[in-house]
Protein backbone atom coordinates (compact mmCIF):
# COMPACT_ATOMS: atom_id res chain seq x y z
CA UNK A 1 0.00 0.00 0.00
CA UNK A 2 1.15 3.62 -1.06
CA UNK A 3 1.69 6.44 1.58
CA UNK A 4 -1.03 8.31 0.85
CA UNK A 5 -3.60 5.32 0.56
CA UNK A 6 -2.17 4.41 3.75
CA UNK A 7 -3.33 7.46 5.12
CA UNK A 8 -6.54 7.92 3.65
CA UNK A 9 -6.95 4.14 5.39
CA UNK A 10 -5.43 5.42 8.61
CA UNK A 11 -7.97 8.48 8.39
CA UNK A 12 -11.16 6.25 8.11
CA UNK A 13 -9.86 3.91 10.44
CA UNK A 14 -9.49 6.21 13.32
CA UNK A 15 -13.31 7.36 12.24
CA UNK A 16 -14.89 4.18 12.66
CA UNK A 17 -13.01 3.46 16.23
CA UNK A 18 -14.95 6.44 17.12
CA UNK A 19 -14.31 8.30 21.40
CA UNK A 20 -12.20 4.61 21.87
CA UNK A 21 -9.48 5.66 19.78
CA UNK A 22 -7.48 3.08 18.47
CA UNK A 23 -3.31 2.33 19.62
CA UNK A 24 -0.59 2.42 17.26
CA UNK A 25 0.09 -1.20 17.69
CA UNK A 26 -3.38 -2.63 16.23
CA UNK A 27 -2.97 -0.10 13.31
CA UNK A 28 0.79 -0.99 12.88
CA UNK A 29 -0.23 -4.36 12.41
CA UNK A 30 -3.26 -3.98 10.44
CA UNK A 31 -1.10 -1.98 7.61
CA UNK A 32 1.90 -4.58 8.26
CA UNK A 33 4.47 -1.24 9.09
CA UNK A 34 5.92 -0.72 11.90
CA UNK A 35 4.53 1.46 14.92
CA UNK A 36 7.26 4.50 14.32
CA UNK A 37 5.87 4.63 10.48
CA UNK A 38 2.45 4.78 12.29
CA UNK A 39 3.43 7.28 14.44
CA UNK A 40 5.29 9.05 11.79
CA UNK A 41 1.76 8.70 9.24
CA UNK A 42 -0.20 10.39 12.31
CA UNK A 43 1.99 13.22 12.62
CA UNK A 44 1.90 14.01 8.97
CA UNK A 45 -2.00 13.77 8.86
CA UNK A 46 -1.78 16.45 11.90
CA UNK A 47 0.01 18.61 10.69
CA UNK A 48 -2.42 18.66 7.20
CA UNK A 49 -4.87 19.85 9.91
CA UNK A 50 -6.67 16.17 10.64
CA UNK A 51 -7.91 16.72 14.17
CA UNK A 52 -6.05 13.54 15.87
CA UNK A 53 -6.43 13.65 19.51
CA UNK A 54 -3.52 11.34 21.50
CA UNK A 55 -3.91 9.68 25.09
CA UNK A 56 -0.87 7.88 26.54
CA UNK A 57 -0.53 4.75 28.73
CA UNK A 58 -2.03 1.50 29.08
CA UNK A 59 -5.34 1.57 27.08
CA UNK A 60 -4.22 4.81 25.50
CA UNK A 61 -4.46 5.49 22.06
CA UNK A 62 -5.17 8.07 19.09
CA UNK A 63 -8.59 9.12 17.75
CA UNK A 64 -10.37 12.30 16.35
CA UNK A 65 -11.85 14.89 17.68
CA UNK A 66 -15.39 15.15 18.64
CA UNK A 67 -17.21 17.37 16.57
CA UNK A 68 -14.37 17.61 14.24
CA UNK A 69 -15.07 19.29 10.78
CA UNK A 70 -13.48 16.63 9.08
CA UNK A 71 -15.10 15.55 5.73
CA UNK A 72 -17.22 12.25 5.85
CA UNK A 73 -15.75 10.88 3.54
CA UNK A 74 -12.19 10.57 1.79
CA UNK A 75 -10.64 8.63 -0.79
CA UNK A 76 -7.83 8.10 -3.07
CA UNK A 77 -7.75 8.08 -6.69
CA UNK A 78 -7.59 3.83 -7.02
CA UNK A 79 -10.83 3.94 -4.40
CA UNK A 80 -12.70 5.92 -6.35
CA UNK A 81 -12.09 3.94 -9.32
CA UNK A 82 -12.55 0.52 -7.29
CA UNK A 83 -16.12 1.80 -6.69
CA UNK A 84 -16.31 2.70 -10.33
CA UNK A 85 -15.40 -0.72 -11.92
CA UNK A 86 -17.86 -2.33 -9.03
CA UNK A 87 -20.62 -0.96 -10.08
CA UNK A 88 -19.78 -0.87 -14.37
CA UNK A 89 -18.93 -4.71 -13.69
CA UNK A 90 -22.44 -5.67 -11.92
CA UNK A 91 -25.25 -3.87 -13.27
CA UNK A 92 -27.72 -6.79 -13.03
CA UNK A 93 -26.58 -6.43 -9.01
CA UNK A 94 -29.63 -5.13 -6.79
CA UNK A 95 -29.49 -1.50 -6.48
CA UNK A 96 -27.12 -0.91 -8.60
CA UNK A 97 -28.58 2.39 -10.20
CA UNK A 98 -28.43 3.44 -6.54
CA UNK A 99 -24.91 2.91 -5.98
CA UNK A 100 -23.85 4.28 -9.07
CA UNK A 101 -26.01 7.84 -7.92
CA UNK A 102 -23.77 6.87 -4.89
CA UNK A 103 -20.56 7.15 -6.61
CA UNK A 104 -21.65 10.03 -8.50
CA UNK A 105 -21.94 11.96 -4.84
CA UNK A 106 -19.00 11.04 -3.47
CA UNK A 107 -17.09 11.81 -6.71
CA UNK A 108 -18.82 15.47 -6.86
CA UNK A 109 -17.17 15.95 -3.20
CA UNK A 110 -13.64 14.83 -3.68
CA UNK A 111 -10.79 16.92 -4.14
CA UNK A 112 -10.41 17.94 -7.73
CA UNK A 113 -6.95 16.72 -7.94
CA UNK A 114 -8.52 13.29 -6.97
CA UNK A 115 -11.21 13.31 -9.21
CA UNK A 116 -9.26 14.26 -11.86
CA UNK A 117 -6.10 11.13 -11.45
CA UNK A 118 -9.65 9.04 -10.91
CA UNK A 119 -10.86 9.90 -14.31
CA UNK A 120 -7.77 9.24 -15.97
CA UNK A 121 -7.10 6.06 -13.96
CA UNK A 122 -10.72 4.89 -14.51
CA UNK A 123 -10.30 5.19 -18.14
CA UNK A 124 -7.41 2.61 -18.27
CA UNK A 125 -9.91 -0.21 -16.28
CA UNK A 126 -12.24 -1.88 -18.76
CA UNK A 127 -14.78 -4.38 -17.65
CA UNK A 128 -17.62 -6.69 -19.39
CA UNK A 129 -20.65 -6.80 -18.10
CA UNK A 130 -23.15 -9.04 -18.87
CA UNK A 131 -26.62 -7.49 -20.88
CA UNK A 132 -28.55 -5.87 -17.96
CA UNK A 133 -32.06 -7.32 -17.50
CA UNK A 134 -35.21 -5.38 -17.41
CA UNK A 135 -34.89 -2.03 -15.37
CA UNK A 136 -38.44 -2.14 -15.15
CA UNK A 137 -38.40 -5.76 -13.51
CA UNK A 138 -35.54 -5.25 -11.10
CA UNK A 139 -36.69 -1.78 -10.17
CA UNK A 140 -39.81 -3.75 -8.74
CA UNK A 141 -38.16 -6.54 -7.35
CA UNK A 142 -35.53 -4.15 -5.57
CA UNK A 143 -38.84 -2.02 -4.43
CA UNK A 144 -40.72 -5.48 -3.09
CA UNK A 145 -37.90 -6.53 -1.06
CA UNK A 146 -37.31 -3.07 0.61
CA UNK A 147 -40.82 -2.24 1.58
CA UNK A 148 -41.42 -6.21 2.48
CA UNK A 149 -44.37 -6.23 0.03
CA UNK A 150 -45.58 -9.41 -2.11
CA UNK A 151 -44.09 -9.42 -5.91
CA UNK A 152 -46.50 -11.05 -8.52
CA UNK A 153 -43.82 -11.83 -11.78
CA UNK A 154 -44.16 -13.79 -14.89
CA UNK A 155 -41.05 -16.56 -14.63
CA UNK A 156 -39.92 -19.08 -17.18
CA UNK A 157 -37.64 -21.81 -16.07
CA UNK A 158 -34.78 -23.34 -17.38
CA UNK A 159 -36.96 -25.97 -18.89
CA UNK A 160 -39.14 -23.71 -20.46
CA UNK A 161 -42.10 -23.35 -18.53
CA UNK A 162 -43.78 -19.95 -17.84
CA UNK A 163 -45.94 -19.55 -14.92
CA UNK A 164 -47.57 -16.23 -13.23
CA UNK A 165 -46.89 -16.33 -9.37
CA UNK A 166 -47.01 -14.37 -5.87
CA UNK A 167 -42.99 -14.56 -4.69
CA UNK A 168 -42.64 -13.16 -1.25
CA UNK A 169 -38.97 -12.05 -1.18
CA UNK A 170 -36.83 -12.87 1.39
CA UNK A 171 -33.06 -11.21 -0.41
CA UNK A 172 -31.06 -11.12 -3.30
CA UNK A 173 -28.31 -13.72 -4.01
CA UNK A 174 -25.33 -13.59 -6.49
CA UNK A 175 -23.52 -17.47 -7.84
CA UNK A 176 -21.60 -17.89 -9.97
CA UNK A 177 -22.06 -14.42 -11.99
CA UNK A 178 -25.77 -14.80 -11.77
CA UNK A 179 -28.43 -13.03 -9.11
CA UNK A 180 -30.93 -14.25 -7.75
CA UNK A 181 -34.05 -13.18 -5.93
CA UNK A 182 -35.01 -16.06 -3.48
CA UNK A 183 -38.47 -15.91 -2.19
CA UNK A 184 -41.27 -17.68 -0.70
CA UNK A 185 -43.53 -18.81 -4.00
CA UNK A 186 -46.66 -19.43 -3.51
CA UNK A 187 -47.66 -21.37 -6.57
CA UNK A 188 -45.17 -24.05 -5.18
CA UNK A 189 -45.77 -22.86 -1.30
CA UNK A 190 -41.58 -23.39 -0.62
CA UNK A 191 -38.52 -20.95 -0.81
CA UNK A 192 -37.44 -20.88 -4.53
CA UNK A 193 -34.65 -19.38 -6.01
CA UNK A 194 -35.59 -16.73 -9.59
CA UNK A 195 -32.69 -16.17 -11.73
CA UNK A 196 -33.20 -12.50 -12.46
CA UNK A 197 -32.67 -12.62 -16.16
CA UNK A 198 -35.53 -14.96 -16.37
CA UNK A 199 -38.38 -12.90 -14.72
CA UNK A 200 -40.03 -11.24 -17.45
CA UNK A 201 -42.58 -8.93 -15.74
CA UNK A 202 -43.11 -7.69 -12.08
CA UNK A 203 -45.63 -6.16 -10.19
CA UNK A 204 -45.79 -5.18 -6.44
CA UNK A 205 -48.70 -5.61 -4.46
CA UNK A 206 -49.80 -3.44 -1.97
CA UNK A 207 -49.92 -7.08 0.52
CA UNK A 208 -47.69 -7.07 2.83
CA UNK A 209 -45.43 -10.37 2.54
CA UNK A 210 -46.35 -12.70 5.64
CA UNK A 211 -42.76 -12.70 7.13
CA UNK A 212 -40.66 -15.76 6.38
CA UNK A 213 -37.00 -15.37 7.05
CA UNK A 214 -33.50 -15.67 6.02
CA UNK A 215 -33.00 -18.42 8.53
CA UNK A 216 -35.76 -19.92 6.15
CA UNK A 217 -33.12 -19.83 2.74
CA UNK A 218 -30.78 -21.69 4.52
CA UNK A 219 -26.63 -21.11 4.75
CA UNK A 220 -25.05 -19.43 1.98
CA UNK A 221 -23.17 -21.44 -0.64
CA UNK A 222 -19.63 -21.67 0.74
CA UNK A 223 -18.53 -19.16 -1.91
CA UNK A 224 -21.06 -16.30 -0.79
CA UNK A 225 -21.36 -13.96 2.46
CA UNK A 226 -23.60 -11.29 2.98
CA UNK A 227 -22.57 -7.57 1.97
CA UNK A 228 -22.90 -6.47 5.58
CA UNK A 229 -19.77 -8.70 6.38
CA UNK A 230 -17.67 -6.75 3.34
CA UNK A 231 -15.94 -4.35 5.42
CA UNK A 232 -12.58 -3.58 5.04
CA UNK A 233 -10.11 -1.16 6.95
CA UNK A 234 -7.27 -0.84 4.46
Amino acid sequence: MKRAERLHALTEMLRRHGARGCSAERMAREFSVSVRTVKRDLAALERSGTPIWSRPGPGGGYGLAVGSSLPPVTLSSAQAVALLAAVAANPDAPYNDLARAGVAKILDVVDPRTRARAEELAARVWVDAPVSASRAVRSALEEALADQRVVRVRYTTAAGQTTTRDIEPVLFASREGRWFLIGWCRLREAMRWFALERVERATVLAEERSGHTVQEVGEPPRTSHPVSGVRSTR
